[in-house]
């Protein structure tokens, strides 16, 4: 008798820890507002560098972008830059532009079975830095359903 009653507590606490068990986290989806070239940190970051998502850092009282590098495994990596026409600013053209570029280098550089569970998003210039002259937008990669294992970046001749 005494063996039932561990199978029975047993099986009572695995039901009761289902309850309680968090789900996985929803597939998050980057766009063009995520982030942007104002972001602090995100300048210094270079085409193939990985980057986690911005945080907040109280020494310098704004959300930060920071470099890791992408064998440590990352929220992010860019992948390559765009450039933008001259002309007076339009987020929204700017937008519509840098989303097909950086999904033309998406489709060469990802094509097929390599492609599965990732996405991109570019990061657009803004009112103030195009009127510095910023023309650049960053196109990066990322896995919606969490954080890269390493670089994803095909490798030559592959």
């Amino acid at each position: 008798m005494p063996v039932f009653r561990w199978v029975g507590i047993a099986a009572s606490a695995l039901a009761l820890g289902t309850l309680f068990a968090t789900p996985p986290d929803a597939p998050v989806k980057k766009t063009d507002a995520f982030l942007t070239a104002e972001t602090t940190g995100l300048l210094s970051i270079e085409a193939t560098e990985c980057f986690d998502d911005p945080e907040y850092d109280p020494m310098a009282d704004d959300r930060v972008v920071v470099y890791i590098p992408c064998e440590e495994g990352a929220d992010n990596q860019a992948y390559g830059f765009v450039y933008a026409p001259e002309g007076t600013f339009d987020r929204t053209a700017v937008a519509t532009f840098a989303a097909a570029r950086c999904g033309q280098a998406f489709d060469k550089l990802w094509r097929g079975a390599s492609a599965e569970g990732l996405d991109f998003y570019p990061v657009l210039p803004t009112a103030e830095t195009w009127a510095d002259g910023d023309r650049v937008a960053m196109c990066v990669v990322y896995r919606p359903t969490g954080r890269l294992p390493g670089s994803v970046l095909p490798l030559a001749g592959r």
